[in-house]
């Protein structure tokens, strides 16, 4: 049977067709639909599914926990903004494990729609060094709770569901499928208490389980790669992936990553067919030490596109308009220059992208200026620095 649901409604009963028991929150959009329908949902009611709006993020997260705790499911939710609330409670999960499954849903706001500003919460889920999800459609949303649930219960570890607002707040038709049974109540009998002794061995045990969480990410069916004939090669996440089809059609190699950590593999056998490969600021930027880099071969291919880039750059203006609201270029392009065996600090690439900006302010948008042979800063420039970075791909052709 198919619905037409919200990112969030397909979440929510995702999460109710998947055998969920309670569902903790603190409200903020893009966020607050999904445990509003829970609330007013039938078979919730029916079931008596646990729900409560919290105090904080904090106390969500720990409510969440002590239904895991005792073997059933549990989902807490939460905008980008209350992970910061709740990182103390959630990254000593992470140490501590979890018995029924557990995932964090937390829904970033690239653009700030409804938010005093912009976080991508992807690097919570790699700090805390548990797998992160992060869906392309309302489908994979609706069916990664069932997946998440698994996935946590399989691995002893909560799992980070990570959604941005232009998913949340749009529709499609989800198929939906029948209703799972609850776990039982079955209390675990493991020590939860953190005390240094305690955590020492579960933090060994946490570092073992990575290479589990890898191997899951490369055989995961939420990551794939879609080969073609272009010598092009983009690695897009999340619903990143729908602007790229939308932009592109199959006209470029593709990986297409909504879980992590990153499929190392799949990003290499990709690199190895092509000259050059793109990605998705900022997260993505981790994909450099993930691929053996040639550094000649980069700047010859940057050295060609550098015309092309002028123009680019010059008639971008929400690129330059937003380069000081955005200081991730500035860390993008200090670890580029770095790559490069190229001895600029901080200070030095602010100077340098002040006075690009100056440069374009004296010339007219029709015109091209030559802004520098340093094909690096070209690739920041043009990898989508915009507000809105933590959700789109930066395309090199």
């Amino acid at each position: 049977m198919k619905k037409l649901l919200l990112g969030d409604e397909a979440i929510a009963l995702g999460a109710i067709n998947a055998g969920l028991s309670g569902v903790y929150a603190y409200p903020g959009t893009p966020s607050t639909e999904i445990p509003e329908y829970i609330q007013n949902d039938p078979l919730a009611k029916e079931r008596g599914i646990h729900s409560r709006w919290c105090t904080n993020e904090k106390t969500a997260m720990e409510a969440a926990l002590g239904m895991s705790y005792a073997g059933k499911r549990a989902l807490v939710c939460m905008k980008h903004v209350g992970m910061n609330v709740c990182a103390d409670a959630f990254v000593n999960s992470a140490i501590t494990g979890v018995k029924g499954g557990l995932i964090v849903l937390a829904a970033d706001d690239p653009s700030m729609h409804s938010s005093q500003n912009e976080q991508d919460s992807r690097f919570y889920a790699k700090f805390a060094l548990v797998p992160c999800l992060e869906p392309s459609n309302q489908q994979e949303a609706y069916d990664m709770m069932a997946y998440g649930f698994d996935l946590s219960e399989k691995l002893g570890e909560p799992v980070v569901l990570r959604v941005v607002t232009r998913l949340a707040h749009s529709r499609a038709a989800v198929e939906v499928t029948e209703p799972m049974a609850e776990n039982p109540f079955s209390p675990a009998t493991d020590a939860w208490v953190l005390l240094p002794g305690i955590a020492r061995k579960k933090y060994a045990v946490l570092l073992e389980k990575q290479e589990t969480m890898m191997q899951a990410s490369e055989n995961s069916i939420y990551n794939k790669v879609e080969t073609s004939s272009s010598k092009t090669g983009i690695l897009a996440c999340g619903i990143a992936y729908n602007y790229v089809k939308e932009a592109i059609g199959d006209d470029a190699n593709l990986v297409k990553v909504s879980q992590y950590p990153l499929p190392e593999d799949k990003i290499k056998a990709l690199e190895e067919e092509l000259n050059l490969v793109a990605s998705v600021i900022p997260y993505l930027i981790n994909v450099k030490g993930y691929i053996d880099i040639d550094v000649e071969l980069i700047n010859k291919e940057c050295s060609k596109q550098i015309e092309a880039y002028k123009e680019r750059i010059i008639n971008n203006n929400k690129t330059y308009s937003s380069i000081n609201k955005n200081q991730i270029v500035i860390q993008v392009i200090s670890r580029l220059k770095r790559i490069f065996d190229e001895k600029l600090s901080v200070r030095e690439t602010e100077k340098l992208v002040k006075k690009i900006q100056q440069e374009k302010e004296e010339v007219p948008a029709n015109k091209t200026k030559n802004l520098g042979k340093n094909p690096l800063l070209h690739i920041c420039l043009s990898a989508g620095t915009s507000s809105s970075s933590t959700s789109s791909p930066a395309i090199i052709t």
